[in-house]
Parts: structure tokens; sequence; C-alpha cells
């Protein structure tokens, strides 16, 4: 256990000194959340009832100096916004999405500037001058108006500060430097009615120059007294960055030059469990992070979670880290900010303005919704089970919709739940509106989640957030009309939505502590588990989103990366300082997105081991198995016998057969289980509805000649209507699918070449003198196939694209049964050589399909000779592609008995292994 707390010493100190005047007595501490835990450690201190002291945040002290009210990042771009309109001449203003770009770096600057107490218009000229010094051999007649443009705002700088700080004093409000800096004016004033008060400051390290002066002047009054919690190990030696801030302040502060400097403690070098661990990926950070949790509690099965610490050193481990929490854990406190930008009521809102100003974009009068962009938003997880739109999606996905009409949608769901209108409502009476109505359907959401739902409830905070950033827009629109534009609404509300977090609340004195970097200041705990060690993002990288160069900051006296880090550094050990068992967890992944080097303060710790330190070294990775991936081997049940007993009764296609030689299992999921595909959008047309569009207009050109020889006229009269029955088959087939623009218009043209090109083949024949007589289109043939090795009579049934009669000039007439294919077939497709493993190899897949259809007409030939073959529309200049058998030299090209009989023993094989109840299907990889 830990032996007394940084907390527990403060609240000693507190009963024991200023017990006769706790009341009047104010702790100042740096965050708000380490209130609750002195109020903890002040309830051990006593036995009877007391008054608290009051307890405040180093930010609300200050504002409480400077009455002025502190306003959010969004409000104080709005604000920014109307004085740099009101500063600047008008054809020199910039909208609001470019003015914001570069807005919030000038504001952070400001800031910067504001909190150290330097001469705004000093540092903002100094940036100008260096501006023109890079420019200075640059001749007047050579200088563009973009670069006198980027001059002029280097110049506007301390104006706009000026006029920025002088609008937000007169409204009583202020960023966070604006606000200390005046509390710095208003010191003496402050100090002076506030004798009777005493402070206490404690557990600060880096402080800026407001700070420093305004607790300085407090100590000097004899009005305060400050603690510090620095470690020996980290003071005492001049390089360690964990010590930097307060050696500055021990050797720099006048009132150490006559009195000691309190606390100097030695808990760093005290016995401490160092483990570091590991494993590739972040996910596996939370997955290992969720195992040490479980062995804690197995190990002490009567121990309480509230002494452990899980610190996130990057915010997005926080859902999976969720996920991977052993259920035994009980009660958890996320103290956190966790980025709006990720959250799932975000992503949805995102959606849907995607979706809205997609469809202004395209025609604010007609307001046509591109299909993904509706399905994205009904489809998604907070929407899909309430707003009762499945008829909806599946009529879309039915009719192939690409863009559909607002009317049209509306019309699909002719009593539409509230969620639904609010989705789709159209976006055209200005941004107000808008965002009430995105208001209105987050409490929806919000109302639709079950309380009591773990999962849900974090997805509630998700959405709560989210709403109070919305009402914080209407707010802020309602005061700034001229800013109304859907396409400037969407740009602000991606801007703020950066500004925005999702704060977690729980219980902080029960259970498993999660929390972020910042949140872990002042408190102590006996184990403490850190992710993310990896170097930019525990410490962060050298990000310098300032417009003051680094050799500015560093003579002028601003914060640089080396403070920053230096910040970082004390976070870091001061989790270590009292803890007993740490486990600091990296990716060693040193590629991809996701990936960096090995933290430093990893390498330190290793580097500087102290004596009383026991430090392991340890990598995690998955489990890899010892073959990549095991085939699928389903067995065949009673349930799968009866199955295919059921298919042989109805009738094996063609197709079928061919499905089990490529793959069997592909033949179990769709035959025997009947699993087809989704039904979705087809946004460009595939290559099997383009087959499907040209098999349709071949039909409708053709019927009227079933039973007739054709002549060269019936093939004119087709070119002319080649054009609009291919139209009427892309509607039939397409739906309300676009076909007048882009790779469709393409796919368009293409199916009227193919047909006319095979037009074009059959009028050469005709000219040629074969005499053509269609018998059959799309005939539905069957036949039954009966075997001593078959279990029982099979019935072999399909549709044969076409089926003629032709006679050459002076040739033999022949039986001949076509199958259209639209992809490439040559003539080594249809040609067998052997007919042993015919089955076993799906390169014969076309030979198999196409004996299957002779063998199904053979009984309606009546004698005459039979030819099978593919027409292959992009091989047409080969014509008809008969099937052939080669027995030596001789080609023969004639389906007679002979080799119906041996194609029939090749399927008897295929089929007796398909029927075969102790051959498993197994899968072909």
């Amino acid at each position: 256990m830990i032996e007394i707390s940084f907390l527990d010493k403060v609240a000693k100190v507190l009963i024991d000194n200023y017990s006769e005047k706790l009341s009047s007595t104010i702790v100042v501490l740096p965050n708000k959340r380490a209130k609750v835990f002195l109020v903890e450690a002040l309830k051990k201190q006593v036995s009877t009832t007391i008054f608290s002291p009051k307890i405040v945040s180093i930010e609300e002290f200050i504002q409480d100096i400077a009455g002025i009210r502190s306003i959010d990042a969004i409000e104080l771009l709005f604000e920014f916004y109307e004085v740099y309109l009101s500063a600047t001449e008008k054809p020199k203003q910039e909208s609001f999405e470019l003015f914001a770009i570069w807005a919030k770096t000038l504001l952070q600057d400001f800031n910067e500037i504001d909190r150290y107490l330097l001469d705004p218009v000093h540092v903002l000229s100094y940036l100008k001058d260096i501006e023109d010094i890079k420019r200075w051999g640059i001749e007047v007649e050579n200088k563009t108006q973009l670069l006198e443009k980027y001059i002029n705002f280097w110049k506007l700088l301390p104006n706009y500060y000026q006029s920025l700080y002088d609008h937000l004093l007169h409204k009583g409000i202020g960023y966070q430097g604006l606000i200390y800096r005046e509390a710095v004016n208003n010191l003496n004033h402050f100090s002076n009615t506030v004798k009777d008060s005493s402070y206490v400051f404690a557990g600060f390290n880096a402080l800026n120059a407001a700070e420093e002066r305004i607790i300085q002047h407090l100590i000097a009054s004899e009005q305060a007294e400050i603690f510090w919690d620095a470690d020996q190990t980290f003071l005492n030696d001049p390089y360690h960055d964990a010590g930097l801030f307060v050696r500055r302040f021990k050797s720099s502060w006048k009132h150490y030059k006559s009195n000691p400097f309190e606390w100097i403690v030695d808990d760093f070098s005290m016995s401490k469990n160092i483990q570091v661990i590991g494993t590739p990926k972040s996910i596996g950070q939370a997955k290992i992070t969720g195992n040490i949790i479980e062995t804690i509690i197995k190990d002490n099965p009567n121990t309480t979670l509230d002494k452990v610490a899980v610190v996130l050193g990057e915010e997005n481990l926080l859902t999976p880290l969720l996920y991977s929490l052993p259920s035994t854990v009980g009660a958890l406190n996320i103290t956190m900010g966790y980025s709006s930008k990720n959250n799932p009521a975000q992503l949805l809102i995102a959606k849907l303005f995607k979706m809205h100003a997609n469809a202004l974009a395209r025609n604010a009068k007609s307001y046509v919704l591109y299909y993904k962009d509706v399905l994205d938003v009904l489809t998604h997880p907070l929407i899909e089970p309430y707003a009762n739109a499945n008829a909806v999606v599946a009529f879309i996905n039915q009719n192939n919709y690409t863009f559909i009409p607002h009317h049209k949608l509306m019309a699909l769901q002719p009593h539409p739940s509230d969620l639904f209108h609010l989705l789709f409502q159209k976006w055209e009476a200005g941004s107000i509106p808008v965002l009430e109505a995105i208001s209105s359907l987050l409490l929806t959401i919000k109302s639709n989640l079950n309380k009591d739902n773990e999962e849900e409830k974090i997805a509630k905070a998700f959405v709560y957030s989210l709403f109070k950033t919305i009402n914080k827009l209407i707010n802020y629109y309602s005061k700034h009309s001229h800013i109304d534009t859907i396409e400037t609404l969407h740009s602000i509300y991606k801007q703020v939505i950066d500004l925005a977090e999702v704060s977690f609340e729980g219980e902080p004195l029960n259970g498993l502590q999660i929390m972020g970097v910042l949140e872990s200041r002042v408190l102590d705990f006996e184990t403490v588990i850190i992710t993310s060690m990896n170097e930019g993002k525990f410490p962060a990288g050298k990000a310098q989103n300032s417009f003051i160069p680094y050799d500015v900051k560093r003579e002028l006296g601003l914060p640089t990366f080396k403070e920053k880090d230096a910040i970082y550094t004390y976070h870091f050990y001061h989790l270590l300082q009292r803890a007993k068992n740490i486990y600091l967890l990296y990716n060693t992944e040193s590629e991809g997105l996701d990936a960096g080097e090995k933290s430093r303060f990893i390498t330190q710790l290793e580097v500087e081991k102290q004596d009383k330190h026991i430090l392991t070294h340890e990598i995690y990775n998955a489990v890899l198995p010892e073959t990549a991936y095991e085939p699928i081997v389903i067995p065949k049940s009673e349930s799968v016998m009866l199955r295919l007993k059921e298919i042989a009764e109805r009738g094996f296609s063609p197709t079928g057969l061919t499905s089990f030689v490529r793959n069997p299992i592909q033949f179990y999921f769709q035959r025997v289980l009947r699993i087809s595909e989704v039904e979705e959008v087809e946004e460009n047309i595939a290559l099997n509805t383009l087959g499907t569009i040209i098999h349709g207009t071949l039909e409708a050109l053709y019927t009227p000649f079933i039973g007739k020889f054709l002549s060269e006229n019936d093939i004119l009269a087709c070119f002319k209507l080649l054009d609009a029955e291919v139209l009427k088959q892309f509607k039939l087939v397409y739906k309300e699918g676009e076909i007048k623009k882009g790779r469709n218009l393409l796919a368009f043209e293409v199916a009227k070449r193919n047909v006319s090109n095979f037009l074009k083949v059959e009028l050469e024949s005709l000219k040629k003198g074969d005499a053509i007589k269609i018998l059959h289109l799309e005939k539905d043939c069957e036949r039954i196939l009966e075997h001593p090795s078959l279990p029982f009579p099979i019935k072999i049934k399909g549709t044969v694209d076409r089926i003629e009669e032709r006679t050459p000039k002076n040739g033999t007439t022949r039986i001949r049964i076509i199958d259209y294919k639209t992809g490439k077939v040559e003539k080594t497709n249809v040609r067998l050589i052997s007919w042993n493993g015919l089955t076993e190899e799906i390169k014969n897949d076309k030979i198999i399909q196409i004996l299957a259809y002779a063998f199904m007409y053979e009984n309606e030939a009546n004698g005459k000779p039979i030819e099978a073959g593919i027409i292959s529309f992009k091989n047409l200049k080969s014509g008809f592609l008969p099937f052939n058998f080669k027995d030596g030299k001789e080609e023969n090209t004639t389906i007679d008995t002979a080799i119906l009989n041996e194609y029939l023993e090749q399927m008897v094989l295929l089929l007796d292994e398909i029927l075969d109840e102790t051959k498993p299907f197994e899968e072909k990889v």
C-alpha cells in the first residue's frame, strides 16, 4: 500500500495548521478532479464534523481574481470573426471557413502571449519584421498581389489582438490568457479584499508567468503557502526534465532565499516492480491491460481496484480497452476528455451533412439523394434498430436506385417515424432550422437508448456531448446570422467538432480508475498501467502549432516543445513516484499509422535504473496458427442428404454441377443451404448484368422468328429495333439505375455493339447461303439420368439460350445448340482430348455445360446430328465454337451416342461424389 499520498500530507497540514480558520481557507489545485480526493483525505484526518475548506482549480481561482467569465474555443472563434470583419476592409475579408483555418492558431498565440504577460505589440511586430526580412531582396515591382496581402496580414496582427481584447473585455468574457492578464492587473485590489482569507497552493509543476506572479504576490503578502511534490531524484539532477520547472522556481523565487522549499521527498528511489511490455498494435495493448487487471483480481480476490489506475497515452484506446476488461471489474471511473471526432453520434451527423449537402449541390430544387448517402444513414447503429426503414432499404436495393428523389423517398414511408422525418426533412430553410432538426434528432436517439445497458450508456454520453455542441452552435448562429449557408455550416461544424470533447463521469473514489495523462495530476496510485508508451504519443511529438518561430519563443521566454516535453516527463515520473507496481505498454510496430519508436522514457528508466527498482522487459506477440488457413470441411449429415435428394428430384443444373467442380463449399452454400448474394444497388453495371441485358435483347429480337427460316430482311429489321430494345432491356434489368452517363453509358454502348456485331455475323451467314431456322429461344430442358451406380434417378435441367436448325450451302442439316457467353471463350476451351478427369478440373466447365444441353435435347432432335457450342461476344470473329473431341488427328464436332455415353460415365462419377454420404464437402484452396 502507498504509505502516505501527497494529498494526505496536504490534508494533514490543513488540519494541523489551519484548523482555526479552515472555513476561510482556499485550497488551489491544478485540476478539478483532485478536489474529491482531497476531501476524502481530509475525512481520514478528522473524527468530528468540520467545515471543509473551499477547494478550487487554478483556473477557477484566477477567474475569481479577474472577475471575467471564461468562454470556450467555439464561442471565441465566432467572437474573433466579428472582430476580424470590423477590423478588415471589406474587399480583403475572408469567408468564415478560410478565416477559421488560421484563426485557431493565432488565438493560441494570443493566449500564450497573455499567459506569459508579454507585450503583444512587441511580439506581433517582431513577427511582421521577420516576414519583412525574409522578403528583403524582393523589388517593389516584383511583389505580387498575393505577397502584398500576405505582408499586410502580419501588419494587421497587433490590431486584431487589441480589437479582440477590447471587444471581449467590454462583454466581460475572455479566453484563458486574457483572464490571466486581467487577474494580474487586478491582483493588488484582489489581495486587499481577501485579507481574512488564506490560500494553499498544492501539487503544481509548470507555472506560466501570470500564475507565478499571482502566487508569489500572495506568498509575499503572507496570504498563501505553496506545497510542491518534488522528488529529490529529479530535483538534484540538473539535466532531468521531471525537475526542470521546480529547479527554476527554487532558484529564482525570492521567497526561497530565506524559506525552506516544501516538500522534497524521496519516493521514486523506493522499491518498485516495473514491467515494460511491447506488443504489436494498439488493440494488443488493450487486451494486455485487461489481462493484467484480471490477474490482479485473481491474485487479490478481496482487493478493491480504486488504487489501480489505467492511464491512456492515446485516447482512441478507450473503446477497445472497455471491451477488453474482465467482467469481474465491476465499478469503473472514466475521467478523461475523449475527442468528439470519432464518436458514433458524430459520425452519424457527418453522414447526414454529407447526404444533404450533396443533394443541395446536385440540385436544390429537385433535392435528389445519392443512394449510398441514404443507406449510410439508415444503416447506422444508432438509427437502424429504431427507424423501421427496412422496407425502404430493400426497395432501394431491389429497384437499383442510384439517385432517389426526395419525394419518392418520403412516399416509400407513408407513416414516417419522428426519427425518419428528422433524418430526411429538407435542409432548405437556413442554418438554424437545420441545427434545430439535428438537436431534435439527437434527443430522439437519446430517448431510444437503454439506460441500463453499459454500452448504450457510453453511446448516450457521446450523443449528449454532441447535443451540447449543436445547441452552442444554435446560440452562436442566432447572434451571427450573416454566416448562413449549408456549406459554411458544414465547414464550421467540422471546425468546432475538433474542439468539442466527450466528458465521462463516474464515481471518482470507487472502482478502476481510467484516465488521461493530464487527469492523473496530484493523484497517487499503488498500481499504474500506462499505455501507448511510444515517441510521438507519450511524450507527444514536436508539433509547432504556432505562428511564432522557435528561436523567437526562446528569446521571449515562451514555452517551446522542450518545456512541453518536460511537462510530460513530470507527469510520467509523478505517476511512478509512489506506485509499487508499474506496467508500461508500447507498440512494437515501427511502421504504419499506429507505429512509432519505443518512448524515450522507457529507455531513460533502463539507463538510469534505481537500485531498488526491479525492471523487466517482455514482448507479447499473438499466437500464430501452424497453418495460415484451414480449408472448410463439412460432413454430409442426414439433413444434408435429404436436401441433396430434393435437388436431384427437382433437377441439377449444369451451372450447379460446375460450381461443385469449381469448389464443393461454394456448391454447399449456394445449392444446399440456398444462401444467395445480398441484394445491393449496382451503381456500375456488372458483367453478369451486361450479359443478362444482351441475352434479353437477343431473345426479344429473335422471338418473332421462332419456327421460321431467317431471311436477310429479318436481320435488317432487327438492326432498326436494336437501340430501342437494348434501352428497354436496360430498364427491365437495371431498373432505376443511371445509364445516361459515366461507365454505364459506356456499358450501354458496349451492349449495342455486341448485339450489332452478332447480327452482322448472322447476316453474313445468310448471304453465304446458310439456311437458319430458329427452333427455340431460352428453352427450358430436362431429362432423367438413370445409372446402376446412382442411388436413385437424377433429373438434369437447364435453360438453353438458342437451338436452331442450320443447313450450310451444299451441306448437311444439323441441330445447333448455342450458349451465349459475354466473356472471352477460345476454341481450346471447348476441345477435349481425353475423357479421363473431365469433372475434376474447372477448365472443362464449358464442356460439361454444353454437353449437358446436348444430352437433355437428344430425344427432341429426332435423329438429326447435333452440335453444341458457344458464341463468345468477345471473340465473335471465331463465330460458333462447337464442342469437338480430338481422337488422334481426327476432330469430331458431332455429338453422337458414343460421345454422350462417355460424357454420362464422367457425370455419374461426379454425381456419385456429390451424393456419397461418406465424402464430406471439402473446400478447394
